[in-house]
């Protein structure tokens, strides 16, 4: 496949690259500063674009089976992430390359409650409630879309760098959660579920999640 990756140097980027090309797909890989070309893999297409701009998404996009988005705002400038989001589905109606986007979790809902959201949920960290809010809306912008056939992946609660198990169990809207209440992913596990749905599409302009 060939493969778009914007926010590929990033922290769950950087693992989609790696996971993508260890199956043998071709793999652009954007970024929007040409000095962390030095970050990527000698194998892929280093390219420089913006998510939020339509026109590079419609330059980087024109050939693709798929984009995957996987930005993530700096601290304080969370609402990029909605900029971003509504670029990338504005560049992909010109071309009609499907989109998978990694968004948040604090919109799932909570297991054995009567819908309460993980970002309502007790214990949420105040900290956390600025990127959970964008995700939010990242997701509304999904829903309003109406030409982009795109999947939003709403990782586990806590997702961290670790090993590739190449376990996950799937979900909706629902947190998906261990016997022991836990709901957690790895980054590089994470890149499985990407990359999984990107060969065998099985969600179409619909959120799903993934878990141990």
């Amino acid at each position: 496949m060939r493969i778009t990756v914007f926010g590929a140097a990033g922290n769950v980027g950087s693992r989609v690259v790696a996971e993508a090309l260890s199956r043998g797909h071709e793999v652009t890989a954007v970024v929007r500063d040409a000095a962390r070309f030095s970050e990527l893999p000698a194998a892929v297409e280093a390219r420089t674009g913006d998510a939020s701009n339509p026109a590079d998404v419609e330059r980087l996009s024109a050939g693709q089976d798929v984009v995957i988005g996987a930005t993530r705002p700096a601290l304080g400038s969370e609402q990029q992430l909605v900029a971003a989001t509504e670029g990338l589905l504005a560049g992909l109606a010109r071309t009609g390359v499907r989109l998978l986007l990694v968004g948040g979790a604090g919109s799932l809902t909570l297991p054995g409650t009567d819908g309460t959201t993980v970002i309502d949920g007790p214990g949420f960290p105040a900290d956390w409630r600025p990127i959970a809010l964008a995700c939010n809306d990242q997701l509304a912008a999904c829903r309003a879309d109406q030409h982009v056939d795109w999947a939003y992946l709403s990782p586990a609660a806590l997702l961290e760098p670790g090993e590739r198990t190449g376990r996950y169990r799937l979900g909706t809207d629902e947190l998906v959660v261990d016997a022991e209440g836990v709901s957690a992913i790895s980054m590089e596990d994470l890149a499985v579920v990407l990359l999984d749905e990107a060969e065998r599409p099985a969600h179409h302009r619909t959120r799903f999640t993934a878990a141990y």
